[in-house]
């Protein structure tokens, strides 16, 4: 169950980060009380999967998820930049949590 709230709390992570983009440096209402839900509700579950993952573990995870996914939302929503290296890096980043879940200790 740990694993599965801190995937959560990561997908929520991807939410508040791409949501900063929209709030217009906090002077859009909605997209600002939107971010700060995902953002509570990213933390409080990473609190709760950290009950029994190791911090290090859980932490990079959530990190981890939160910034491949920002990344894929950046080039599909934002049209950010693709290059090999990108993609590669991002790849890379992938098989960092993949590995990280195999290698997680308590609660995989």
């Amino acid at each position: 169950m740990a694993w599965v709230m801190l995937v959560i709390a990561g997908l929520f992570e991807v939410g508040w980060s791409i949501g900063l983009k929209y709030t217009e440096g906090f002077t859009r209402l909605t997209p600002t009380l939107l971010t700060l839900v995902a953002l509570a509700a990213s933390m409080v579950l990473l609190s709760l999967a950290a009950r029994t993952l190791p911090i290090g573990t859980a932490y990079a995870v959530w990190v981890g998820i939160g910034a491949l996914g920002a990344a894929v939302l950046g080039i599909l929503l934002f049209h950010e930049p693709v290059t090999p290296a990108r993609v590669f890096f991002l790849a890379l980043l992938l098989v960092a949590i993949i590995g990280l879940k195999i290698t997680g200790g308590a609660g995989h």
